[in-house]
């Protein structure tokens, strides 16, 4: 009788040790994993949960110190579209660079949501791949003008080339037409001057 007592007592703590073990690695993957998830991995996971009767709303504050709450339309891979939410009532669309990013409020219902992993069928979809420098090359195409909002100051015009770190910028008045003599300059500017970008 004793021995079956024995046996018992070590199967049970045999199983606290594995079971203690198999948490200890649980937390350790889910450290590792936390660590690798990106700002741009937090939002898809916010998007990923939203609808259209109840859309991802995010108050986002940009590296220039300006505050706009937005609604994601499209996650690219190192920028996010989306549609600026004020009291305008005009729709206004913008392109923000996630490097201009200084900071996302968000409430507590979002943090959790926001940690997990989207799903992945194992390729990413076309915006998922497409950069920032090609978004701006549509732009280009399209001969639409954009006000940028820069680190220093705003511009307003028409994206004449896109570099591989820089557009050149012909800089017009808004609501011209970019003709050589509405142009009053021509500007290059790194991407790492772009805050946000309004077509």
């Amino acid at each position: 009788m004793r021995w079956d007592k024995l046996f018992d007592d070590l199967e049970s703590q045999l199983e606290r040790e594995m079971t203690a073990d198999d948490l200890e690695v649980d937390a350790e993957e889910e450290r590792l994993r936390l660590g690798r998830l990106s700002i741009r991995d937090r939002i898809v996971a916010l998007h990923g949960r939203s609808s259209a009767e109840a859309p991802l709303t995010l108050a986002v504050l940009l590296i220039t110190g300006t505050r706009v709450t937005v609604r994601p339309v499209i996650i690219g891979r190192d920028w996010m579209s989306a549609d600026i939410v004020d009291d305008s009532g005009r729709p206004a669309q913008c392109i923000i660079p996630f490097a201009a990013l200084a900071g996302i409020s968000l409430g507590a219902a979002h943090i959790t949501p926001s940690l997990a992993t989207a799903p992945s069928n194992g390729h990413p979809s076309l915006s998922q791949r497409l950069s920032l420098s090609y978004v701006l090359r549509d732009l280009c195409r399209r001969r639409r003008a954009v006000s940028l909002l820069l680190v220093a100051g705003e511009v307003h015009g028409t994206i004449d080339r896109v570099g591989r770190d820089h557009v050149d910028v012909a800089v017009h008045e808004r609501g011209a037409v970019r003709r050589e003599t509405a142009v009053s300059e021509y500007r290059l500017v790194p991407f790492t001057s772009l805050v946000l970008v309004k077509p």
